[in-house]
């Protein structure tokens, strides 16, 4: 009897394994971005949907966070960590037919490392010093000093390859060597991508078609999930709904990590929040614990500076500020504001990202527990990009900086929280260029503490990663190492 029911087991798994391949996948993410180029934009709806699906680097990370092969199927570093050498998969086509070869290599790097390119994060290839095809499947990287960060920073979308030559044209129309191929971009509507037959992975993808949906309205992607308008709600989820779809056998819940710091962003340059003891006060004065207990009913980690738990290295600082009203009052009054003289500001929140409003609008109300009035605004993603994060036109902020390993910016005075410390430039610049890795985790942690020491910003949770889906969606990635809706191995079931 037993055999016989392995046996139909097995008949069973088979079937369904057959039918695994197919159909298209729809799936709703919350805002559109300016354009499709991971290095034309820090948007991180890009990544979220192109990253390894349709847009690959050399290396990639893989669910565990893992730097793993991509375009190169292997490395080696020299021991002075100066010369780095990737062989290259052959026999690998762009989406357009082209082959791809060193020189897309070549054209990519030497552009992304010219600081007048217009590439978003020029300082990630600083150090490259010179990039050289040794032959058509060869390139050796030679950099001006050691670099901590070199092989990571290859993995991150900015490093995505394309045909060379290209460079508007990726904006609104990328072409990539991915399992999937751009189709469309229907502007306010969504992006459409379909399975590219060349894909060097043989068997993979599953799907035949893939449809991200533009749904910034929480409600109508709940409503879209249950009419079978969509299959996945990508991240976003409210704790509520997450728990109420729970529940349902026709759908399930996907909760995992994220490399996600919910950031309340104080403008260090502009009043008040140029003042340290104003922005000591607001972390006294804010209730971490009661916040994710209350707004996200449990969800989430408390942090107190710009790291994830989950990130090598991290210090869990987020016992640094007890909550402490009095001591909030204190300070501020030492900072001039009281009963007779209250501290004002704006506090600007993006439209589309359901957690940080809803944190935003309960920190606004705590802090009117001490007698500050934050005035909400709540603004359209785009304007948020342009006069937020571009031209630093804000008092106060919340976002969720998704990208992984991204202290670095605090090293740069012009980012948009306008911090400026020689101190933290010279802690990052040691991390850097050591070779020891015990030592750079020990200087990755001095800079954490640093941030938390000067208050730079409320640093509240590390956000969960949750995700909603129809029961029929399988191999679906739990965890969100970096911002990627990564469908290569997801299939529907039948």
């Amino acid at each position: 009897m037993r055999k016989a029911w392995m046996a139909l087991l097995a008949w069973t798994l088979a079937l369904a394994l057959a039918q695994t391949r197919g159909g298209e996948l729809r799936v709703a993410v919350l805002a559109e971005p300016p354009v499709l180029d991971p290095s034309a934009s820090t948007s991180q709806e890009i990544p979220r949907m192109l990253y390894d699906n349709v847009l690959q680097g050399l290396v990639k990370l893989n669910e565990k966070g893992e730097i793993v092969p991509a375009l190169a199927e292997r490395w080696e570093g020299s021991p002075s960590s100066l010369t780095w050498t990737f062989h290259l998969r052959k026999g690998v086509r762009f989406h357009n037919g082209a082959p791809f070869t060193a020189e897309d290599v070549l054209f990519k790097f030497n552009r992304a490392r010219d600081p007048r390119s217009g590439h978003t994060h020029p300082e990630y290839y600083r150090d490259i010093q010179s990039v050289e095809a040794k032959d058509p499947y060869t390139v050796v990287f030679r950099l001006r000093q050691p670099d901590q960060d070199f092989l990571f920073n290859l993995a991150r979308p900015d490093s995505v390859i394309g045909p060379k030559g290209r460079v508007e044209e990726q904006k609104t129309q990328p072409v990539g060597t991915g399992p999937f191929r751009f189709v469309a971009w229907e502007r306010g509507v969504g992006v459409r991508l379909e399975r590219f037959e060349g894909y060097y992975e043989p068997g993979l993808p599953y799907l035949d078609r893939v449809f991200f949906r533009f749904l910034p309205d929480p409600n109508a992607q709940i409503a879209a999930l249950r009419a079978g308008d969509i299959h996945v709600i990508g991240l976003g989820v409210s704790p509520e709904a997450a728990l109420t779809l729970g529940r349902d056998p026709a759908f399930k819940v996907v909760s995992g990590t994220t490399t996600t710091e919910i950031t309340v962003g104080m403008n260090n340059a502009r009043p008040p929040f140029n003042d340290p003891r104003v922005r000591r006060a607001i972390q006294h004065a804010v209730d971490k614990k009661e916040l994710i207990q209350g707004v996200m009913l449990g969800f989430g980690t408390p942090i107190g500076s710009h790291r994830s738990p989950g990130e090598r290295c991290y210090e869990d600082l987020s016992g640094l500020y007890p909550y402490d009203p009095a001591r909030a009052r204190a300070l501020l009054e030492a900072a001039g504001y009281g009963p007779g003289n209250p501290l004002r500001f704006t506090f600007t929140l993006a439209a589309p990202y359901p957690y940080e409003r809803r944190l935003g609008e309960a920190i606004a109300a705590k802090l009117a527990g001490i007698g500050v009035q934050a005035r909400l605004e709540v603004v359209e993603w785009a304007t948020w990009l342009s006069r937020v994060f571009r031209g630093a036109d804000y008092q106060m902020t919340i976002i969720g900086h998704s990208e992984p390993h991204d202290i670095g910016v605090y090293a740069n005075p012009g980012y948009y929280f306008r911090y400026d410390s020689p101190r933290f430039r010279e802690l990052y610049a040691q991390y850097l260029r050591t070779p020891d890795p015990n030592r750079a985790c020990e200087l990755m942690k001095a800079m954490q503490r640093l941030l938390a020491e000067d208050a730079v910003n409320l640093w509240v949770m590390n956000a969960p990663y949750i995700a909603a889906m129809r029961r029929e969606v399988m191999g679906w990635w739990q965890n969100q190492p970096t911002p990627s809706l990564n469908v290569t191995r997801v299939y529907l079931a039948r």
